[in-house]
């Protein structure tokens, strides 16, 4: 599998990923209930977090300001100025039974946990496992992946945009979903292949 250059992710199709009505923003309490509910029947998760960025060396970043976590059929955004309603997700983020794969996850792990006490439990960063499947030097990370297996571009529009406002804007939302959806595809695509090789 051959890692794409900037130049030729750029002139790829934009990734659709998960359409805006299978996205849940979950800021009440009977929201995160159907929310955990939904994602504890699952194995495997995408998971990410997005935090509001600072732009200069003094700022401290106080994010995140959203998590989310998805199933094949949904993405749960959990913007966390509403943490009190959905401390719940504690369930799904610590349980060992439930993988969560994503990019880049050294840095959630940490700002989670420094946040809200709540330890990352059988979580896997998919850079260096799509570097490894695809015998490539490089680390990957989520843009480049989803170009090496899907031939779509990742928007990264909305990376840097103020997350820790609310309402979140529809650009925001798809951004954050795909980031999160994308991770778990592409960690079934990988097992997928898998098998194939096994067989």
């Amino acid at each position: 599998m051959e890692r794409l250059t900037k130049d030729q992710i750029r002139e790829l199709p934009v990734y659709e990923g998960i359409s805006l009505e299978n996205i849940v923003i979950v800021t009440k309490k009977e929201d995160a209930i159907y929310a955990i509910e939904e994602l504890e029947k699952h194995t495997c998760l995408g998971f990410d977090t997005e935090s509001k960025p600072c732009f200069r060396k003094e700022d401290v970043s106080d994010g995140p300001h959203l998590i989310q976590i998805a199933t094949k059929s949904k993405v749960f955004l959990f913007p966390t100025k509403f943490y009190k309603n959905s401390s719940d997700i504690e369930k799904i983020l610590s349980n060992p039974k439930i993988k969560k794969v994503g990019f880049g996850l050294k840095e959630d792990k940490k700002i989670i946990f420094s946040k809200f006490g709540i330890n990352l439990v059988n979580a896997e960063d998919l850079s260096s496992k799509v570097m490894r499947f695809a015998e490539t030097k490089q680390r990957v990370g989520a843009r480049a992946a989803v170009a090496m297996f899907f031939n779509q571009r990742l928007s990264k529009g909305a990376q840097k945009s103020n997350w820790s406002i609310f309402p979140l804007k529809e650009h925001q939302k798809r951004y954050a979903a795909n980031d999160a959806h994308s991770a778990l595809l592409i960690e079934l695509e990988i097992e997928k292949k898998g098998q194939d090789t096994v067989l």
